[in-house]
């Protein structure tokens, strides 16, 4: 079945809110994780055109890389390092304006400027990472935040 998502113009509010609808449409009876989280990120990508979005998911004290959009990516993370092992190590959302200028920032792409990491909480354990990472500088804030987290919790993670 083809599925055509509604790019929304406007503020960043308003992008999420068109955005929101149609990805819980998306998900709606489908209860394959790897799909859904395909379907998240592909969204997001289309709506938003940052350099990279994907999930990390923790298997085995790693974060390993799950369904993404971009260019390729770091495939396995130790908690604790960079931005998305970090964000899993504390158990809280990052947002890096600059990530030239994070400690011990992994760098997958030469472009990334800035990035937001979102754990996914489950149980009160981190399952997972939703990290996003642009080609501008500062391009993430607490709107952003807001607005992952209700997609985030579109997806049964357990």
């Amino acid at each position: 079945m083809a599925e055509d998502l509604l790019i929304q113009k406007g503020t960043k509010k308003e992008q999420y809110q068109s955005l929101i609808p149609q990805v819980r449409a998306l998900l709606t009876g489908e209860d394959d994780f790897i799909a859904n989280l395909g379907n998240i990120t592909a969204s997001l990508k289309e709506q938003f055109n940052w350099l990279w979005i994907g999930f990390y998911i923790v298997k085995n004290d790693e974060l390993v890389l799950g369904p993404f959009q971009g260019p390729i990516a770091c495939t396995r993370i130790r908690k604790g390092r960079g931005v998305c092992g970090t964000s899993w190590e504390k158990a809280e959302t990052l947002i890096v304006a600059d990530v030239e200028r994070f400690p011990g920032h992994i760098a997958c792409s030469s472009r990334a400027r800035s990035e937001i990491v979102i754990p996914v909480m489950v149980d009160g354990n981190v399952v997972a990472v939703l990290d996003a990472d642009s080609d501008e500088l500062s391009a993430f804030d607490e709107t952003d935040e807001k607005y992952l987290k209700e997609i985030i919790d579109l997806v049964d993670f357990e």
